[in-house]
């Protein structure tokens, strides 16, 4: 083989990462070592997976492992496995770019954060861990042979914006990469990464769970002999380049979902669920779980306690992996979660199941979608629990993941009420404190039958909106809605334990007692009579843009406001659809006048001196923007409405 040696550029953000790294933002070094071991644990998961396939790699799986060699003279460390290894082209592609869409967000977010700790956090969501290499790294070097590849490709580089890349004839299958070391430095907690006793002490605590044997290797003679707990006359098995491995591994390899829960203590949950999700935060919940009958599996699942970076892009990353029997199958099986539960990590290990199963058959087969209502249900009710017994963890959870979890009302109408008896909104009784609909209904008044609520971008906008007056006035909560999901969700759920719920914005409003409307009833009707005329003008005049007018039950102080019938489209569910580019209609409304605002008055009157006034034309769509603009919509034509305005205030001064 040709060697062929260039020097390469990172990539900007590359780039940019790397003097993150070298100036050391993590406050815990030790972590790049479980970077490194996870790494190669994915190489080897993926060779398993390659051999499975017709026609794969023929691979001993009794012989698949990850060693660590130490060498303290050298002051180097290595982390090498026997998995899938690398092409050259896939080296470059996966070190010297970050292939992922938010690296933009992660690196402004690093910029912004002044907390190392939460630095460190965020890093590790974003799963970039081998460039932490370069915060205990003077150089880094990294040797890889793809299976069913002759020769391999070398790289190397020391961290300040250029890589040497070169392909070499020699090259066992699998990744070595091999840390070149910076001098110990206790003050910034840089340890001396070649001791064993620390080597131990961090896959212990990091990667005890790690499904491949990870072993320590020595070099006789070279760091004092034998691997630390060797005895006499142990077997231990050669490595490469005469080198010894500890027959035992330092890992135990026991599958944690697998042990009964009374043998697995918090600090064990919390690192499995950071090895899965490369979140260096506790999760909020844990949800150990056993199907026993006809189907057997286990599942350990984990409620994270902050939002992934990428939740609600399109290419949002599941978090439960598929096993059978101990076997890695697959990362981020859709077919075990909903996506509007998209955010949980954990684990689904089948007992029953085909080694080969493909994602198109765990469509279709019956045990999986079994499997999938147990593990929805158990979600539900784990977060109903905290709900009820921990106010503070349900918050949490809430703030990160209620907009997702609020999907699943339109996609999941099976779960549809035990979603709903999670959900948390704001209402207009508490500003700080949100409520359950549970809650909304147990304070609701005498006599009120409808569950209130209002759509809005903000919950300001809604609060100062035309449509809240007489609710507000007469002491009627209602729910505050501004998430996106919001406008789809109320939409389709008709009611709640009995309960319709009622856009206020919508259909006709009458909040009077059967006695003051009886007693009531003789002015409405003088008022009916009264405006008539001037309402079945401005019917005519705004036609285009209004089906009819009418008099409000709903304002107080307002002269005017926009409502939709029942089962209109909200103009905000409209905007949602012709920004997917669905071609919607537009939806008229209806234009509601508070008959005893002055300007109500005013145009009255001025309607029956002249009818056929300019002035009059020209109020009449003031009047229409105004209702517009009190809603948060948008004129069709603020230019006009602007100089109508102008010159309606020059002529009044």
């Amino acid at each position: 083989m040709s060697s062929r040696v260039e020097t390469l550029e990172f990539q900007a953000e590359a780039r940019q990462l790397l003097q993150l790294m070298v100036h050391s933002i993590y406050s815990n070094k030790d972590i790049f070592l479980r970077e490194l071991i996870s790494n190669a644990s994915d190489a080897l998961d993926k060779l398993r997976i390659a051999s499975l396939v017709d026609g794969g790699p023929q691979v001993d799986g009794a012989d698949l492992r990850i060693e660590i060699e130490a060498d303290r003279e050298k002051r180097t460390l290595t982390v090498r496995d026997n998995g899938i290894g690398m092409s050259r082209d896939e080296v470059v592609g996966l070190i010297g770019t970050i292939a992922k869409s938010g690296t933009a967000e992660l690196l402004r977010r690093l910029r912004e954060s002044s907390d190392a700790a939460a630095s460190s956090d965020l890093i590790g969501q974003f799963g970039v861990g081998f460039y932490s290499t370069f915060m205990v790294a003077d150089k880094v070097t990294l040797l890889t042979g793809r299976v069913g590849e002759d020769g391999g490709t070398r790289w190397e580089s020391d961290g300040e914006g250029t890589y040497v890349i070169e392909a070499v004839d020699d090259a066992p299958r699998g990744t070595a990469v091999t840390v070149h070391l910076k001098p110990e430095d206790s003050e910034d907690r840089l340890f001396d990464y070649t001791d064993e006793a620390k080597i131990r002490e961090i896959v212990k605590r990091y990667s005890d769970f790690i499904a491949w044997p990870i072993r320590l290797v020595s070099r006789p003679g070279e760091g004092g002999g034998s691997a630390e707990g060797d005895e006499p006359g142990e077997s231990s098995e050669a490595g490469e380049a005469g080198e010894k491995a500890d027959d035992r591994p330092l890992n135990s390899m026991k599958a944690l979902w697998a042990r009964p829960q009374s043998e697995v203590d918090k600090a064990e949950y919390t690192e499995f669920y950071r090895h899965l999700s490369h979140d260096w935060t506790d999760p909020l919940e844990v949800i150990h779980m056993k199907g026993e009958g006809t189907f057997e599996y286990e599942a350990l699942l984990f409620l994270p306690s902050r939002a992934p970076f990428d939740l609600f892009t399109r290419d949002a990353r599941r978090g439960v992996q598929l096993y059978v029997k101990r076997v890695f199958i697959m990362d981020d099986c859709a077919e075990l979660l909903p996506n509007y539960l998209r955010f949980v990590r954990g684990v689904v290990d089948a007992h029953d199941l085909s080694l080969n199963i493909s994602r198109e058959i765990l469509q279709q087969d019956r045990r999986i979608q079994l499997v999938r209502r147990r593990l929805v249900k158990k979600v539900l009710a784990s977060v109903r629990a905290l709900q009820e017994n921990d106010a503070e963890r349900y918050r949490t959870f809430w703030k990160e993941f209620g907009a997702a979890v609020k999907e699943g009302l339109v996609e999941d109408i099976d779960n549809q009420e035990a979603i709903l008896d999670i959900v948390s909104v704001d209402s207009t009784r508490d500003a700080e404190q949100a409520t359950t609909l549970r809650e909304y209904v147990e304070r609701m008044k005498d006599g009120q039958n409808e569950i209130y609520y209002l759509t809005g971008d903000s919950r300001a906008m809604i609060e100062n909106s035309p449509h809240m007056e007489a609710f507000q006035a007469r002491g009627y909560e209602v729910l505050i809605l501004t998430d996106p999901i919001d406008e789809i969700w109320v939409e389709r759920v008709a009611q709640y334990d009995g309960r319709p719920l009622k856009s206020i914005a919508k259909g006709q409003v009458d909040l009077d007692t059967d006695d003051e409307k009886e007693s009531g009833e003789p002015e409405r009707e003088q008022r009916r009579k009264d405006f008539a005329a001037l309402l079945a003008w401005l019917g005519d005049k705004l036609q285009d843009d209004v089906k009819e007018a009418r008099l409000s039950t709903r304002l107080t102080t307002s002269p005017a406001c926009l409502v939709g019938d029942t089962f209109d489209m909200t103009p905000a569910l409209e905007k949602m659809y012709r920004a997917m580019g669905q071609n919607v209609p537009h939806p008229r409304r209806i234009l509601e006048l508070n008959p005893t605002h002055p300007l109500v008055v005013g145009l009255r009157k001025a309607h029956e001196q002249d009818p056929d006034s300019d002035a009059l034309a020209e109020t009449a769509d003031l009047l229409y923007g105004l209702a517009l603009l009190a809603e948060g919509g948008e004129l069709r034509d603020p230019a006009r409405f602007t100089r109508l305005l102008a010159d309606r205030l020059a002529s009044a001064l």
